[in-house]
């Protein structure tokens, strides 16, 4: 079975997989000087960059496995706040949940409002039994809302072809 066009709600969300239509939205938000600071850089630096990065590194998961990188709306007035999802990343163990919201969206409860619902849906739609998330030691605010989800600090690693070291968080069902 297959739920490549899943789609999540919460109260004032609506989570939807991210599409080429969306491209305006991640080119502002990978470009967002958070995005930058705690993610890295992408090189994505047009429309068509972004169209390119949505095709080619978010709907192939999206077609493999069920999940892949969702589009946070806010359900009042459509406006795309940031994103969420669980990710099959090189160098992590299991599944990773990642989020990013533009900086207007922050400190509202949309990240972890969202967050919350992406690992629910880890659990019980796609049957996921540990999610693993990767954050760099400078993110107070997104170590914060780990721990607020239940994720436990396990220890200080490095993903491949990257030099970083990285929180490892971990959450078992």
């Amino acid at each position: 079975m297959t739920f490549t066009m899943e789609h999540f709600e919460t109260d004032r969300l609506l989570l939807k997989p991210a599409t080429i239509e969306d491209a305006a939205f991640y080119l502002k938000l990978l470009n967002s000087p958070k995005w930058l600071q705690n993610i890295g850089d992408r090189n994505v630096r047009s429309i068509e960059d972004a169209e390119h990065y949505i095709t080619e590194k978010m709907m192939p998961q999206l077609k493999r496995l069920g999940y892949s990188n969702y589009t946070v709306i806010r359900k009042s007035d459509n406006q795309k706040l940031g994103c969420c999802g669980l990710y099959d990343r090189e160098g992590i163990e299991g599944v990773d949940i990642g989020f990013a919201f533009l900086p207007e969206y922050e400190g509202k409860g949309y990240a972890y409002e969202s967050a919350l619902k992406i690992k629910e849906a880890g659990i019980s739609l796609f049957g996921i039994k540990k999610i693993s998330a990767i954050t760099i030691p400078e993110n107070k605010s997104s170590q914060k809302l780990l721990e607020k989800l239940d994720f436990s600090f396990i220890k200080i690693i490095n993903i491949p072809n990257d030099d970083e070291d990285l929180m490892l968080y971990e959450y078992h069902v």
